[in-house]
Formats: structure tokens, C-alpha cells, sequence
């Protein structure tokens, strides 16, 4: 099996595209290779606990409102391609995702990452949830069949919120500063929503470089 490392942040709308792009070349190959591990990275890590209103995030980032628009539309653009759905009427706040990062921490333990991390693009960019919120956090857990009692409970405290904001400036400190970033077999870094015909000519080469080996 191949590691595959995932840097990634639920509100970041190419990391969502990403994994879409990724998953359709993962359908296309059920014995792939890949072992996947999520990992934190804050697109805001200085973002206020309660976050703020996404318009005035945006403007505030991208210098105003033509600003903001111009920046997203190739976003817009992508996801369509990539039949990822962002319904940006819905969104009304750019939430901290500390406690998004560590409900993906605890379903690792789980073993139900990428699920939890489908179902936190979904509340985030198709329904237009807060996923800061700790009940809404605790609704995914229960629908990822997760104990949504214990995920409250360690939400209430300051469990694990150290770890995240270490393992993300590790991520810094290594070079990266985008994501998603993809790191293939612990070597290879691959930066970006890549489409999902570059990860089936990954996918296809590690798999024969395997077979010849075996």
C-alpha cells in the first residue's frame, strides 16, 4: 500500500473540488493503492472563534466586492467541471475550522476521515452551515457513526487543539503554504485540485510498478 497525505481545509473551496476530482479517479480503481490520512492546515488561523460574515471576509480579503468575484470565478468554473456543487447563496459565515480539523482528528482514530471530511464539504458548501458550531459538528459525527455524545463532550474541552495547531505549522515550516496539498508516498508533493485523469495515470503507474515488483 502507498500513503497518500492530504493537507486540507474544509472551508477551502479547491480542496473540495480536489477530493471530488480525486474520487473519481479512486471509483475507477477499487484495489488502488492508496492508504489516505487528512491533514490540518487553517486557511485563517488568526479567524475569530465565532468567524464573521463571509461577504465582509471576502471583500476585506480580495480588496472588494469586483475583487472578490473575480478571484472566485475560477473557482466557479472548476466545480462545475469537476460536478462539485457550491451553493454560495448559502453560506453567510467564514467559520474557525480548529474544531472542524479536530472532529477529522478523532474520526482518523475511527477510521472514518474521508467520510467526515465529505460530509464537512456538504454542511459547508451545499448546505451552508456553520462548522464551527459544535452542534452541527456533533450532527456529523453521529451521521459519520461516530459517538456524537463523546465528540460534544471533547469539543467542550480543549482536547486535541494543540496537536492540530502544531501538526499545521509543521505543514508551514515544511514549505507548504496551499491547499490542497497532496504528498504521494511521503515524497511527492502534488500542489492543487489536479483533475481526475492525473491521479488515474498515478494511480495506474504505482500499480505497475507493484505488480513488477511482487
Amino acid at each position: 500500500m502507498v500513503k497518500l497525505d492530504i493537507i486540507s481545509d474544509p472551508i477551502c473551496p479547491w480542496c473540495y473540488i480536489g477530493k471530488t476530482n480525486l474520487d473519481k479517479a479512486l471509483a475507477q480503481f477499487p484495489d488502488h493503492p492508496f492508504v489516505i490520512e487528512w491533514h490540518p492546515f487553517q486557511l485563517n488561523p488568526d479567524m475569530p472563534e465565532e468567524g464573521m460574515d463571509r461577504r465582509a471576509y471576502l471583500e476585506g480579503k480580495f480588496g472588494g466586492k469586483e475583487g472578490a468575484v473575480k478571484a472566485y470565478a475560477p473557482v466557479v468554473a472548476q466545480a462545475e467541471q469537476a460536478g462539485a456543487h457550491i451553493n454560495f447563496e448559502a453560506i453567510k459565515r467564514t467559520p474557525n475550522t480548529i474544531n472542524a480539523h479536530r472532529l477529522i482528528h478523532w474520526a482518523g482514530i475511527e477510521q472514518r476521515q474521508s467520510f467526515v471530511v465529505d460530509l464537512l464539504f456538504k454542511a459547508y458548501f451545499v448546505d451552508g452551515r456553520d462548522i464551527s458550531d459544535h452542534e452541527v459538528l456533533a450532527d456529523i459525527a453521529d451521521t459519520a457513526e461516530m459517538d456524537a455524545a463523546m465528540v460534544t463532550k471533547l469539543l467542550a474541552s480543549d482536547a486535541d487543539t494543540a496537536d492540530i495547531r502544531a501538526r499545521d505549522a509543521h505543514s508551514r515550516k515544511m514549505g507548504i503554504n496551499a491547499v490542497p496539498t497532496f504528498i504521494v508516498a511521503q515524497q511527492h508533493a502534488v500542489p492543487g485540485a489536479q483533475p481526475p485523469e492525473m491521479w488515474t495515470g498515478v494511480i495506474k503507474d504505482i500499480m505497475a510498478q507493484i505488480e513488477a515488483s511482487a
